[in-house]
């Protein structure tokens, strides 16, 4: 897995920095999540291409986490797409781009899916043969999801030291990745742990943002690889966190602990704050791996 951030600020873009938007490679795959202003410029900035994006997550709708969706749809026509694009987002989402779409009448030339989101608990949204994506209900103004991202197991490993002492046709190695046992033709049984290793450990990605602090999400990404936690405060602005239902970067360090994650990551910093080192100054007494986020970072999961 690998993490590229193109946009980590909150509210309004400047000319140095960008709102909420970052892609997560999984094996080959790209799924963009949020979509801000100036996503697509970001994209071209870090050299992905817009034909790798099959399906977009977006948080809840609030302007600096949907307002560049409707130019990268557009952009995608113009560019003659023809692949299909999937968008995940909270019921009403649906409404509002087709809308705009319907009004510069510019409709796609590819087919485009809404999967429109409601429930107030964490579900399976998307699954195919490399990985799963469930919503982590968020507590915010407006209907917020997270997103958790996992890995499905791989195969297991063959230890080519141990195949040496065999006679294994190279057909059955895949019943053997596929964790069989085997009979070989002098009817010798051979256990499967006797030649393979473990497959590679499986990674978890989890985004949260926007969001209160809240103690409900510990159990949905209890032990993750990487969590990125909004942190649009400072403790001297907490009870504006409170009444705006944000989080100081504090706050995402407790929830960090709480869930025993790996690693926590903060973004969505608020533009009035110019030495985002304070971020973790004030993050790190609660929790010992704190980076931050930047646009144009990329972080290996």
């Amino acid at each position: 897995m690998k993490l590229n951030i193109l946009g980590c600020h909150s509210a309004t873009p400047t000319e140095n920095t960008h709102t909420t938007s970052q892609v997560l490679e999984v094996k080959d795959h790209f799924f963009l999540i949020d979509c801000g202003e100036g996503t697509q410029n970001q994209l071209r900035q870090q050299k992905i291409k817009f034909s790798r994006i099959k399906h977009i997550f977006i948080s809840h709708l609030h302007g600096d986490h949907f307002y560049g969706l409707v130019g990268l749809i557009s952009t995608f026509r113009l560019l003659g797409r023809t692949a299909d694009l999937h968008i995940y987002g909270p019921k009403g989402i649906k409404d509002v781009i087709t809308l705009q779409l319907k009004l510069a009448n510019s409709w796609t030339n590819y087919n485009l899916f809404f999967h429109e989101l409601e429930r107030k608990k964490s579900e399976l949204i998307y699954e195919d043969e490399l990985i799963t994506v469930h919503t982590i209900p968020l507590d915010h103004r407006v209907y917020t999801n997270g997103f958790l991202f996992q890995e499905k197991p791989g195969l297991k490993r063959l230890d080519k030291n141990k195949l040496r002492n065999y006679n294994i046709p190279h057909y059955d190695f895949h019943n053997l990745k596929l964790g069989r046992d085997l009979v070989l033709d002098d009817g010798t049984e051979l256990k499967n742990e006797m030649v393979s290793l473990d497959p590679i450990p499986i990674k978890r990605y989890a985004f949260c943002s926007d969001t209160a602090y809240n103690e409900s999400l510990v159990p949905l990404i209890k032990g993750v690889d990487l969590l990125y936690h909004e942190a649009t405060f400072l403790n001297a602005h907490e009870n504006l966190a409170q009444k705006t239902k944000h989080s100081t970067a504090a706050q995402a360090a407790k929830i960090a602990k709480l869930s025993e994650v790996k690693r926590l990551v903060l973004g969505h910093f608020s533009s009035r704050y110019r030495d985002k080192n304070r971020f973790l100054a004030e993050a790190s007494p609660f929790f010992d791996v704190v980076e931050l986020a930047a646009d144009g970072k990329i972080f290996d999961i």
